[in-house]
């Protein structure tokens, strides 16, 4: 045997006792999901007594791993309380409204609630005009992106929760399903009979938001005075959309370019993600979050390795040892399916123990109100952020050299 071949056995072989030394399990539970149950309670969707399907959910075995069980354990940024985004799936805008909330704490010391829906009001007429130019090619539904935020506030301002919570009287949880059904079955019957007359439909469409959610105002009480949601934005908030960025890092497009995030909740085919090798991607969540910023984050929570029950996101061993995610890892995942763009949360806190970094994410999904140990969150494992999400909003201030390279 030629003997640099035996030399890289010697050095291979360390390596693989260290991925190996802790081999974590898989088990068959009960699936459940407490909060939900109450979300479904409330929005008369959950029938009392109804029985179980029987069917088991595999997770991982928490027992051997040492995790995180108090919030008092992070270093935080500044972010409200965590709330719930009921029955909807505009995560997209509850993460990133939670983060520009940050963002004006930090810029302008203000402590603010705004609202999620007030976005997602004008995200969805705007879907809906797409829909009608692209002759129902476009995608038509409640997912988007954590940038779609500063695209529609850039258009039309930010509004406070107290404004408009797109809230029925006497409705607890936010509930879309009827109302996006509706809105499906309009526009079916739109393409089915080439009625593409954009302002009909946008008209029937803000017919059936206002219905459900309430019209969006037009106007802000601010001590004492009527001002614009712009103006809100621009002179109470302090926000200005173009200061924030996107990054990704995939290797399906080329590094330190900007590129589309070709995921279908990307439903306007944004470009401008900034594309950078996984090792930056990773130094910048890191970097910002010490220096005071928090995060918009999106990917895949659908893991064996993340539970609501427990709080926590790691990546189990027998998914892939930590040693070997990589970038091929990240990307093979993304290519084949196992890894979607299926929720965004606000990173807002880190914490140095001797297994590697965690990170703190507030999270509008009704898993994290599960979390014994800190409703409204989940411990995050640095090698979960590292293999399984996928693309952030950030102030461009926080990355500053990186843009340079650009």
């Amino acid at each position: 045997m030629n003997s640099k071949y035996c030399l890289g056995i010697v050095f291979l072989l360390p390596l693989m006792a260290t991925a190996q030394s802790i081999r974590d399990k898989a088990n068959f539970i009960d699936a459940e999901n407490k909060f939900y149950q109450q979300i479904e309670q409330s929005t008369e969707m959950f029938r009392k007594g109804q029985p179980s399907s029987g069917k088991k959910t595999l997770k991982m075995d928490f027992s051997s791993r040492d995790i995180p069980k108090s919030i008092d354990e992070f270093k935080t940024v500044w972010s409200g309380k965590p709330v719930s985004q009921g029955a909807t799936n505009t995560c997209w805008s509850f993460s990133t409204t939670s983060f520009y909330e940050s963002e004006v704490k930090r810029i302008s010391g203000l402590d603010v609630r705004l609202s999620e829906q007030y976005i997602v009001y004008y995200e969805t007429i705007h879907k809906a005009r797409q829909f009608v130019r692209t002759r129902g090619a476009s995608l038509f539904d409640e997912g988007s992106e954590t940038n779609a935020v500063a695209r529609m506030a850039k258009m039309y301002g930010m509004a406070p929760l107290e404004a408009y919570s797109g809230l029925r009287p006497g409705q607890q949880f936010l509930d879309h399903t009827s109302m996006f059904e509706e809105m499906k079955k309009y526009l079916a019957s739109v393409k089915s009979s080439a009625a593409w007359d954009e302002q009909v439909v946008e008209s029937t469409i803000r017919s059936i938001l206002n219905h459900y959610m309430g019209p969006v105002p037009t106007s802000i009480d601010y001590k004492g005075k009527k001002i614009s949601p712009m103006q809100y934005m621009k002179d109470v908030l302090k926000i200005d959309p173009d200061n924030y960025v996107d990054f990704m890092s995939l290797m399906e497009k080329p590094y330190w370019k900007q590129a589309e995030y070709d995921v279908p909740d990307n439903w306007w085919n944004s470009d401008v993600y900034y594309n950078v090798p996984l090792d930056v991607f990773m130094s910048i969540i890191d970097n910002s979050v010490k220096k005071g910023y928090s995060i918009a984050v999106g990917g895949d929570v659908s893991e064996t390795g993340i539970y609501g029950t427990v709080g926590v996101a790691v990546v189990p061993t027998y998914d892939i040892p930590s040693a070997y995610i990589d970038e091929s890892a990240r990307q093979m995942r993304f290519s084949n399916g196992s890894t979607t763009d299926d929720h965004a949360v606000h990173l807002v806190g880190w914490a140095e123990r001797k297994d590697g970094t965690w990170y703190l994410i507030k999270d509008s999904g009704s898993g994290a109100h599960n979390n014994p140990y800190a409703k409204g969150y989940y411990f995050y494992h640095s090698d979960y952020v590292k293999l399984k999400m996928m693309s952030f909003t950030i102030h461009r201030d926080a990355v500053k050299e990186v843009l340079d390279k650009f």
